[in-house]
């Protein structure tokens, strides 16, 4: 059955959905026993876990929702279009009353339009920190700044930015200090339609240090990204956390797997052996390099100092502030700051292209 790759056990732990569900580029499974229709777990369902401190060993079954919707033989084509569009499914199982397994329509199959709408448009401001000199991806960044390394057919400040205006922003301030008119020279001579405002340092300011400059710029709501990252994520459902929860911060973070390839050991007292694992996995969620601010923050920062996000973040948490973390998946977020990251991507582009 050539559905058969999105079908995962609902004894399987939320890790392993997420990691199949890198494997297989999906946001959605279908939990099955063998032919046996159980449910459908999404990877909303899965960040709403993690948020809410389940454990990456937590079964699928435990975390899925009861309240999916399937599609039954009797359904036309055109309902299932319906209901797809509704949901804004990537594909829709059918499921007879007996729960078996039947057939699966998928998106592509049916609309001509790609499925990567945001879940709501928005029109808040982004920061976008672009004022590194790129020591990581050295000699390159001898030559160009690290926004302006080709990534496809543009740079890597256009992928942000057009990642951005897809849902919705048109209202950017980018932090620059390295090579800076060079990186101005470019972008303006683009005639991009979009609201762009390079807001230069005078000396290195630190990955937070220049939003000090932005003080009586921005009132609202803002993201800021650094320009070394893709997010594979829908960031109006970011949005939606960072409010409902009245967050002060909101730090996009991504799941990193590390194999250990050795046994591992505990020990206690006198040497004692307390437990012995082969070649565990260690999954760690890490700072992405994205994040969602209230404004207000802008009055806490100093000023002509150099002030990293993360001292930011430690002076809201020391003062009890709230500060959320969401969750995305390993292969959602793309580091392209070393560069090996960097070409593991443009290998990749250059194999799809073939």
């Amino acid at each position: 059955m050539k559905f058969n790759h999105l079908i995962i056990n609902p004894f399987s732990s939320i890790l392993e959905a997420m990691k199949k569900m890198d494997e297989v580029e999906t946001k959605l499974l279908i939990v099955a026993i063998e032919n046996t229709f159980v449910g459908l777990i999404t990877i909303g369902d899965i960040q709403r876990a993690l948020i809410n401190k389940c454990n990456f060993t937590d079964t699928v079954e435990s975390v899925m929702r009861n309240d999916y919707i399937v599609a039954s033989p009797d359904n036309s084509i055109d309902d299932v279009k319906e209901l797809m569009l509704k949901l804004r499914s990537e594909f829709m199982p059918v499921v007879d009353n007996k729960k078996n397994l039947l057939s699966v329509y998928f998106w592509n199959e049916l609309f001509e339009q790609k499925k990567n709408q945001p879940l709501f448009r928005f029109q808040l401001p982004v920061v976008i920190i672009a004022g590194g000199i790129g020591s990581r991806l050295r000699p390159l960044t001898n030559v160009l700044p690290k926004p302006l390394i080709p990534l496809n057919e543009k740079t890597i400040i256009e992928d942000i930015i057009d990642r951005f205006s897809n849902h919705g922003c048109n209202t950017f301030y980018l932090s620059v200090n390295y090579k800076a008119e060079l990186i101005e020279y470019y972008l303006n001579q683009l005639n991009l339609p979009f609201n762009l405002t390079f807001i230069r340092e005078t000396k290195p300011l630190g990955t937070a240090g220049s939003l000090s400059l932005l003080k009586l710029l921005i009132n609202d709501t803002f993201f800021v990204s650094n320009c070394d990252i893709l997010i594979d994520q829908d960031y109006s459902e970011v949005l939606k956390y960072h409010k409902e929860n009245s967050n002060e911060i909101t730090i996009i973070a991504a799941l990193k797997h590390y194999h250990i390839p050795y046994g591992t050991i505990d020990s206690g007292e006198n040497g004692s052996l307390i437990n012995l694992t082969e070649k565990p996995e260690l999954t760690f969620m890490m700072n992405s390099g994205m994040y969602i601010l209230e404004s207000h923050l802008l009055t806490e920062i100093p000023e002509d100092t150099f002030f990293n996000i993360t001292d930011l973040i430690d002076r809201v948490k020391n003062r009890k502030g709230i500060i959320g973390v969401y969750p995305v998946s390993e292969k959602r977020w793309i580091d392209i700051g070393n560069w090996n990251d960097y070409m593991k991507i443009i290998n990749s582009n250059n194999k799809t292209a073939i």
